[in-house]
């Protein structure tokens, strides 16, 4: 069975996703970026956040400055393939295979995504 993945929610996605953007960033900045016009209750929601996503280690807080510092400890494409494998092993046993499948028939590939997959499946 595969390693059960670590579930977030949207909101913690919006911040993960933010950090993937340009990290390292205090959480000012974090506010900043996801609530341009925010408020204190806005601050107060976005510590929480950060705080659960360091609970569940895909958060790092750096303190060599006063204002810490963020960044997430995984990549987008690790957290997204481990979302994908759990979600394979669930549905399909394992199989990647429905999944692609769905995607090609659903919207097609692009010509880079094709070359992509044939260098990967040539690999």
């Amino acid at each position: 069975m595969a390693k059960s993945p670590r579930h977030v929610t949207d909101a913690e996605l919006a911040v993960l996703k933010t950090l993937w953007d340009a990290a390292p960033l205090a959480a000012r900045e974090i506010v900043e970026r996801l609530y341009p016009d925010g408020s204190p209750s806005d601050v107060a929601t976005v510590q929480k956040l950060i705080s659960r996503l360091e609970a569940k280690g895909l958060v790092k807080r750096e303190r060599a400055t006063p204002a810490h510092l963020f960044r997430a400890t995984i990549t987008a494409e690790a957290f997204a393939g481990e979302q994908l494998e759990a979600m394979a092993e669930k549905l399909s046993d394992g199989s990647l295979t429905p999944f692609v499948m769905h995607l090609v028939n659903a919207r097609g590939l692009t010509r880079r995504e094709r070359q992509e997959l044939r260098k990967l499946l040539g690999e």
